[in-house]
């Protein structure tokens, strides 16, 4: 039976034999090094012809960077709403197994859990096999997620007293008053540091390609070695980068300004 193969890697299989017939017609015999051990680098005519097959498998990438970036910061604020609170339940199991999560998944490196979701669980006792995506995601996630719970426990404490005063004499429930008062303010002093956080989610990315995820990074590294053109590839990379940061930036920040809209005299404590 033959593989299935995807129109990414016809497209991939295509450029780098382009590259290769484009160093042969430009030279006689096999390409050599120069004095400094360098490969020679390809003509500015490759360049031009390379870019427009280069440019769709990028964003290719690309995409599935968004993708693991918004699933993972999804998952990254649930987890971290979870285990704010469980550090604050006056029950003391709960508190124990919000502690214990933030210090496992804050305490390790991200690449070594990535590694032990994706090789380790398949593996007895656990026989829990998930696909790449899957283990990028949950990992991404449940690692940002533990700094972002101590985020978040720091801005629910800083709402001020008096407001937890004032929702018990108005016979709120635990829930109203998390929703209506506590959160609310808590949120719009956790979104500057959760910016930061989830910029470093989306850098963090760039690791999944060690786990056969075809990211942005991923497909970076392969066209470099298919074709050479290191400088544009790399500097385009380094672009988008830049763009999906600068998206998640501004959009918290309108977030913060729509939060903020609430505030009296620039406070509600």
């Amino acid at each position: 039976m033959n593989p299935v193969v995807s129109p990414s890697q016809i497209r991939f299989a295509y450029v780098r034999r382009t590259a290769l017939q484009l160093r042969a017609c430009g030279r006689s015999r096999r390409p050599s090094r120069s004095h400094s051990g360098a490969l020679p680098q390809p003509s500015r005519v490759y360049r031009i012809f390379a870019m427009n097959e280069l440019i769709p498998l990028l964003l290719e990438g690309t995409w599935v960077t968004v993708q693991v970036t918004f699933f993972g910061s999804l998952l990254a604020i649930a987890a971290a709403l979870i285990a704010a609170f469980g550090r604050l339940s006056p029950i003391a199991p709960v508190r124990w197994l919000a502690a214990a999560y933030i210090e496992i998944f804050r305490g390790s490196s991200l690449l070594v859990q990535l590694f032990w979701l994706y090789f380790v669980l398949p593996m007895p006792p656990f026989n829990v096999s998930l696909s790449a995506f899957n283990v990028a995601v949950i990992g991404l996630g449940l690692n940002i997620g533990a700094y972002g719970a101590e985020v978040l426990r720091g801005a629910i404490r800083s709402v001020h007293k008096g407001q937890f005063e004032a929702c018990q004499a108005l016979n709120m429930t635990a829930w109203q008053r998390a929703r209506r008062i506590i959160l609310p303010q808590a949120l719009l002093a956790a979104i500057p540091p959760g910016t930061n956080l989830l910029i470093e989610l989306l850098k963090n990315t760039s690791l999944v390609s060690l786990i056969t995820l075809s990211d942005l990074a991923f497909r970076a590294r392969q066209l470099d070695q298919a074709t050479l053109m290191t400088l544009e590839i790399f500097g385009l990379a380094l672009v988008i980068y830049f763009v999906l940061a600068q998206i998640i930036n501004f959009s918290l920040r309108a977030l913060e300004r729509r939060l903020n809209r609430g505030r009296i005299g620039g406070s509600l404590s």
